[in-house]
């Protein structure tokens, strides 16, 4: 039997490692990226080890234009099939709009929102054809939320990411390729390290607020085997979304301005 493949974007560390790990374990060869190649090769070299699967490195930095065109091209120069894809790369910028550079603001919207619809558009036309695929974009519990300052386009893409994926479940029905916006809340991961608010958030939200990375890779995997068109984990986490969709606008976004005034973002 041929074995699946799935390709994961930012797997060098955090959620996308998680996925990359769960997969792993449930039989799939994997498509390693990201734009550093150590722990990429680490990782590949570790999954291998432990599950017997095919992992792959592709180097790429997808906040370059034209990168998701070449990371297409590169997986068909080496012959690979995709039948799964994680669109799970991403960061955030939280100076605040006036305050981070637009060559910044232009990354983030191309990693987060340009290059996973690319990268979709390119590889589930085979997916169709072969009557099976996956599609996971990690999008966020901020999507679901009033967006906040500080970190003005995150909530945003993040909200296009969910409504993209819904869309393109809707079309997918019947077709053996699933598809589902994985939408986790505050996860313990190197991104609030990178982005410089861990001690911020650390300290605005009790412990028993965050989850692991391997949680919501477990939860994503389940959902997107389910086909559900969307899944996020954690009970508060959905409480807080359904009490912020049902407030009205006002009151919702004094509720996200505070929050946001407690990270230091505005």
């Amino acid at each position: 039997m041929t074995r699946r493949r799935v390709l994961v974007t930012g797997a060098s560390a955090g959620i996308g490692r998680a996925l990359a790990t769960v997969y792993a374990a449930e039989g799939w060869d994997l498509i390693l990226t990201a734009r550093r190649k150590a722990p990429l090769d680490a990782l590949a070299a570790e999954l291998s080890a432990a599950h017997s699967c095919d992992a792959r490195v592709i180097l790429a930095d997808l906040g370059v234009e034209g990168a998701a065109d070449q990371l297409a091209a590169d997986i068909q120069a080496q012959g690979l099939t995709v039948d799964g894809l994680i669109n799970n790369a991403g960061f955030s910028r939280t100076e605040g709009f006036l305050k981070t550079p637009p060559e910044d603001q232009q990354a983030m919207i191309r990693v987060m929102l340009t290059v996973p619809v690319q990268l979709s558009r390119a590889l589930v036309p085979g997916m169709v054809e072969r009557s099976f695929g996956r599609v996971l974009n990690v999008a966020s519990l901020a999507g679901r939320m009033p967006a906040t300052g500080g970190d003005t386009l995150y909530g945003p893409i993040k909200s296009f990411m969910i409504k993209a994926s819904q869309g393109l479940w809707l079309e997918m029905r019947g077709t053996g390729v699933h598809v589902t916006a994985l939408c986790p809340g505050y996860t313990l991961t190197e991104f609030h390290d990178v982005n410089g608010t861990r001690e911020e958030v650390s300290s605005a939200y009790p412990s028993w607020m965050w989850q692991t990375a391997d949680h919501v890779a477990r939860v994503g995997w389940r959902a997107c085997e389910a086909n559900r068109p969307q899944v996020t984990p954690g009970v508060m986490n959905n409480l807080m979304a359904g009490l912020a969709k049902h407030l009205p606008d006002g009151m919702a976004l004094s509720m996200v301005g505070g929050h946001a005034k407690r990270l230091k973002r505005i």
